[in-house]
């Protein structure tokens, strides 16, 4: 049956389509310009000429940080902590989730656990203390320091307990009436029917993983262990024009910071943005139904 819609209803869709249109531009477009900025000209940068397309074309900044194998090292070095790490978040994330969305009778100390498990999310013991522990495993410079100081993410933990919680009880008696121990229930029910938390709280883990800076800095003396955020928050163009030759002069003055900044995070994001799409669609159903209060 077809309903002939009003001409309210179609206003109404039409104004729909422009605000979801006008969100989207909101999205991308820090991005386009953000890509617009690292091709134009210095000059144009830095006197706030640039607008929505590049003024004078120019490649410098990503010649600039593609031309230093430094660069495709700390790449790499990104690649495996992002394959490492979200592999350990994702295994430790099913395997605290499963026993944790019991009740109590089930789970002797249940309670106290997640009451242990909510407070090391709301506080820390701080930063040398931390560095020294981590020191005194012998991980510093070690691509496992980046990897095993971040592998219990509190928060996804809670938000897979409780889509695991929502799940119909009468899957799990069944299973257990046909004989299925507590393995064969994780793997074969409660996994594949988890997917969209999963996948979820996967994409957080590879965003941080990928984005995090700040522990590269301290756990790595060596730029060669530098993870790509590290690497591009420690690039620096240094100018000595004393030293330098015209030709060395004329390649700085192509450059400015706000371009080369700009080269850098739009190379950063390029890796989150390809990952993205594959996820997205898990996204709104895993954070709605893992985020209902228990």
């Amino acid at each position: 049956m077809v309903i002939e819609k009003t001409f309210g209803s179609k206003a109404f869709d039409v104004l729909l389509v422009v605000l979801l249109v006008g969100i989207a531009l909101l999205c991308v477009l820090p991005l386009w310009y953000t890509l617009v900025i690292s091709l134009s000209e210095n000059a144009a940068a830095s006197s706030g000429q640039v607008g929505l397309w590049p003024v004078g074309f120019n490649l410098s900044s990503y010649k600039e940080i593609m031309g230093d194998s430094k660069f495709f090292n700390s790449f790499w070095v990104s690649i495996q902590r992002v394959v490492l790490g979200s592999s350990l978040n994702f295994v430790i994330i099913v395997l605290m989730s499963y026993p944790l969305s019991k009740n109590a009778k089930d789970l002797p100390f249940r309670n106290v656990l997640m009451w242990i498990l909510v407070f090391t999310m709301l506080f820390n013991g701080g930063l040398i203390p931390w560095y020294q522990t981590v020191k005194s495993f012998g991980l510093i410079n070690n691509i496992w320091a980046l990897v095993l100081g971040n592998s219990v993410p509190v928060f996804s933990v809670i938000l897979v307990i409780n889509y695991f919680r929502n799940l119909p009880k009468e899957l799990e008696e069944a299973a257990l009436v046909d004989g299925a121990g507590p393995w064969y229930m994780l793997v074969k029910i409660y996994v594949p029917l988890a997917v969209p938390v999963l996948a979820t709280v996967t994409l957080f883990s590879i965003v941080y993983h990928w984005n995090e800076f700040f522990n590269g800095l301290v756990l790595m003396s060596s730029a060669d262990h530098y993870p790509l955020q590290t690497y591009i928050q420690q690039l620096v163009v240094i100018i000595d024009a004393q030293t330098m030759t015209a030709e060395q002069i004329q390649k700085m003055s192509e450059l400015s910071n706000q371009t080369l900044n700009a080269a850098k995070i739009f190379i950063a994001m390029i890796p989150v943005l390809v990952i993205y799409p594959f996820l997205q669609r898990f996204f709104i159903h895993g954070i709605t139904l893992g985020s209902v209060k228990e």
